[in-house]
């Protein structure tokens, strides 16, 4: 959007005063209780959240969609939208596709395109859940795990053609979500359909460049509904094991029965050295695909307490995970949705960051239960929102991303551009 960093400049300075005076108060606060205030913003404007091309859309049910006006209908107005919001938050400097939802026609000038944003490609998505036209093999009935051979050799070359396109694009990740499953007891074999599975995987991951990691996902139900054939974490660490050591787990926020302890199982796959992905959103049933945040900012805060501590941890052979969310705003605007949802992650990320840790490992060696649940929640109700305007104003990016975006009117001249009646593409 042309002159568009100019205008955010101009927005930022009603705002700048307020902001400096609630900067230079939380700072004092941070650096008397021992806190290093320019290595903090360092880290904050380090951390990047990369954007789903699916995800500038408006969502839906299998009830219904109700699409808003604007929405991007090409891989290019797609990239734009992601540039929008990184001139905003300086937080969202990759696109990751879904193919063959958004296969570039001219990887050129795609990643021409992309750089003049100041983006990059993040994990390339196959899609083996639902059939294309023309396909000659339905994955009705599954696609890695199915009995049927030449359908596992379809969605196997699927997977290895979105790794071409990654290649072109520079990326350096596949991510790999298998709807496989069953809907009532005796339709399928499990030790076959894990074997089928694992063959199929095995064949996708021989094809991996020597840089490139597999996301292997999760999830305990839908589209089916009595069986899934990767249906939690340890089915995932398990796969990963067995293909090797540029093989992870991607761990979904809403891939999880209710109550489940994310927290816990990302210590876990941390520990060993097998997290090598996040899709973020939050939920109030299961996988609701909420704005982040939005229902359980506690246990998002709790999650992020874990990964910080296995960031920061010396001895951990655990990549940096890459960072994406999977959200689906069925009422508000996408773009309005996604500058929320990185602003709740980048605050769960900078309050796990003030986290008193000598004190809090002390108070659980000497078993001292509440002083350390005191530690954590003197963290979680630190205002860091200073923190994070501070990290965006020195980027030229917005210091109130939403407000900046209302003022500025995005929305309104998307409409004006592409229309009212615009549906995004793959959705």
């Amino acid at each position: 959007m042309e002159g568009l960093s100019s205008r955010i400049v101009e927005v930022n300075s009603s705002a700048e005063q307020t902001h400096t005076r609630k900067f230079e108060i939380l700072a004092e606060t941070l650096e008397k209780d021992g806190h290093n205030i320019e290595k903090l913003l360092d880290k904050i404007s380090s951390f990047q959240v990369a954007i789903p091309s699916w995800a500038l859309g408006t969502g839906g049910t299998r009830f219904g969609r109700f699409p808003g006006g604007g929405e991007p209908g090409s891989l290019e107005e797609k990239i734009q939208d992601v540039g929008t919001l990184h001139a905003l938050n300086a937080s969202s400097d990759a696109i990751s596709l879904h193919i063959p939802w958004d296969i570039p026609k001219d990887t050129n000038a795609i990643k021409e395109l992309a750089a003049s944003y100041k983006l990059k490609f993040d994990a390339v998505n196959s899609n083996t859940f639902q059939d294309q036209p023309d396909q000659d093999h339905s994955y009705k009935f599954g696609s890695l795990c199915h009995s049927d051979p030449a359908v596992r050799m379809k969605a196997v070359e699927h997977n290895i053609e979105v790794i071409k396109y990654g290649k072109e694009l520079g990326s350096n990740a596949l991510t790999v979500w298998l709807a496989d499953g069953s809907s009532f007891p005796g339709q399928l074999n499990f030790r076959k359909a894990f074997g089928n599975t694992l063959d199929s995987l095995e064949r996708i991951y021989e094809t991996l460049p020597d840089d490139w990691k597999v996301l292997v996902e999760y999830k305990p139900f839908e589209p089916y509904f009595y069986s899934m054939v990767i249906p939690d974490w340890g089915t995932s660490h398990l796969l990963a094991n067995k293909l090797g050591e540029k093989a992870f787990c991607l761990v979904d926020l809403g891939h999880h029965l209710p109550n489940t302890n994310i927290e816990q199982i990302v210590a876990t796959l941390m520990m060993e050295a097998k997290l090598g992905g996040f899709h973020f959103n939050d939920s109030k049933f299961a996988d609701d695909d909420l704005t982040v945040g939005s229902m359980k900012p506690y246990q998002l805060f709790l999650i992020f307490n874990e990964l910080v501590e296995g960031m920061e941890d010396e001895k951990s052979a655990n990549p940096v995970p890459a960072w994406m969310i999977d959200a689906s705003h069925n009422l508000k605007d996408p773009l309005e949705d996604l500058l929320q949802s990185v602003e709740a992650m980048k605050l769960a990320y900078a309050q796990a960051l003030i986290i008193d840790r000598d004190s809090l490992e002390k108070y659980r060696e000497s078993n001292d239960v509440s002083m350390a649940q005191e530690v954590l929640q003197n963290a979680y109700r630190t205002d860091v929102r200073p923190l994070l305007a501070e990290a965006r104003r020195r980027s030229n990016a917005a210091i109130n991303p939403l407000d900046t975006y209302r003022k500025l009117q995005i929305r309104e001249q998307l409409i004006q551009t592409r229309g009212s009646k615009t549906i995004a593409t793959g959705l």
